[in-house]
């Protein structure tokens, strides 16, 4: 395998059969390997358990403690039920749209020739690990993405239209990014770099999570008369488990146990660490006391930013990545809710959205390695990459509020949106799902 500097979204797509590992180091992808290795099917077996531990139960519970206690259950069951409608898209078309030859129109998405894993045999390779492993491994990106959106909608949104939304979002938005990016697409033909996700996971998530907030409309009392999160305790478990989960998203992404998983392990962390410290720091400076919800939001700040980078840097990269993590999160999370007056509610677009963009666009620079990282592609300067990530990024903000807007008036037309005001006051756990988490 290639040292862990030559990353993911580097990578020629390796076409087995229909399939494609655009996820492979660029060496790697040049050669197809006839033999399973057993080393690195373990690990991205491990991995693959690690990214669901942080949706189910990671991020279910860290949404869940920062909604007042008659909302709690229904955003568990908004995390847990997109859970298993992804799994079940994810067989049936999305990982063909995503990952298989889509034949003439392969520069923008992917074909139905994997549907239902046609074709695909328990010898079946993605390199030198089986691609049903690969298959479960990116099922597991699939699954959490649509996830994240939960957090722009909870306490006023009705069940059925989170279940429209989720998997026609799985169907137009994320297949094609995930293609254009990872699977053999026009992006990844020109070396957009993005080793686990900022653009594919947490620019498409945050983007579509605030045009649903706005278009969803705000919670009653919103900004000034919401209640504080109900448990903040939950909140830090959930995190402490997207925390530990996040070393299978990135250090998995390697799609191999060397050292570039390693590597990807190091600066995750450290840009973390970094990440919550810098948010915990602002915090005690402008109210005097540093807040538990507001270091463990520091952390997943600072996780989502150093995400498409992660195969790219090094260490001391990491530490810029987390303090501006910190620093340009915090910020946004406070324009969006106070000058743009929407309400995405546990701050989608503010952490993720604007931290996956600012990781992708930032990766240009300290992959290089006077600034410590592992280097740029032959033949590409600092300039020329920023340009080409700006123009990934571009592409997918568009196509993802573009195709976020047309679904939202579908479901609408079809299921309506919003919960009644009724139900809203009652709260969504006895009004959509007839259950209480809580009797006092």
């Amino acid at each position: 395998m290639a040292h862990w500097g030559r990353g993911a979204a580097l990578a020629v797509p390796l076409l087995l059969g229909a399939a494609v590992g655009a996820l492979m180091p660029s060496e790697a992808a040049a050669q197809v390997t006839a033999t399973m290795d057993g080393a690195n099917t373990a690990w991205i077996l491990t991995a693959t358990a690690l990214v669901l531990f942080m949706t189910l139960p990671g991020l279910a519970l860290f949404y869940g403690g920062l909604v007042r206690a008659k909302n709690i259950l229904s955003v568990l069951m908004h995390c847990f039920s997109i859970a298993c409608l992804a799994s079940v898209l994810w067989l049936v078309v999305v990982y063909s749209l995503a990952f298989s030859d889509g034949g003439p129109a392969n520069q923008w998405i992917g074909g139905l020739g994997k549907a239902f894993l046609a074709g695909v045999g328990p010898d079946a390779l993605i390199g030198d690990i089986p691609e049903s492993v690969f298959f479960m491994f990116q099922m597991t990106f699939a699954v959490i993405t649509p996830a994240l959106v939960v957090g722009a909608y909870p306490e006023r949104i009705k069940f059925l239209p989170v279940l429209m939304f989720s998997g026609l979002w799985l169907i137009f938005v994320y297949a094609p990014v995930a293609h254009w990016i990872w699977g053999g697409g026009w992006l990844a033909g020109l070396g957009v770099m993005d080793f686990a996700g900022g653009l594919v996971v947490h620019a498409t998530a945050g983007i579509s999570a605030i045009v649903l907030a706005k278009m969803l409309g705000s919670r009653r009392g919103f900004p000034n008369e919401l209640r504080p999160p109900h448990s903040p305790a939950l909140t830090m478990i959930g995190a402490a488990m997207l925390w530990v989960g996040w070393y299978g998203f990135n250090a998995g992404s390697a799609l191999a146990a060397n050292g570039s998983a390693g590597m990807a392990m190091v600066v995750t962390h450290i840009s973390a660490a970094t990440a919550s410290l810098t948010w915990m720091t602002i915090e005690w400076i402008k109210f005097g006391k540093p807040s538990l919800v507001g270091i463990v939001t520091g952390m997943v700040a600072g996780l989502a930013t150093i995400t498409p980078a992660s195969g790219f840097v090094g260490p001391a990269g990491a530490l810029v990545y987390g303090v501006l993590a910190g620093m340009v999160c915090y910020w946004a999370v406070g324009a969006i809710k106070h000058k743009l007056k929407i309400d995405d509610s546990l701050d989608v677009f503010a952490v993720h959205g604007v931290g996956g963009v600012l990781g992708i666009l930032l990766v240009s620079f300290f992959a290089l390695p006077a600034l410590g990282g592992l280097g740029l592609a032959a033949g590409m300067t600092a300039g020329k990459q920023f340009g080409v990530q700006l123009l990934g990024t571009v592409a997918v903000v568009v196509w993802s509020a573009v195709f976020s807007v047309v679904i939202i008036k579908v479901v609408m037309a079809i299921a309506g949106l919003r919960a009644s005001e009724e139900a809203e006051t009652e709260g969504l756990d006895l009004s959509e799902h007839g259950e209480r988490e809580y009797n006092f």
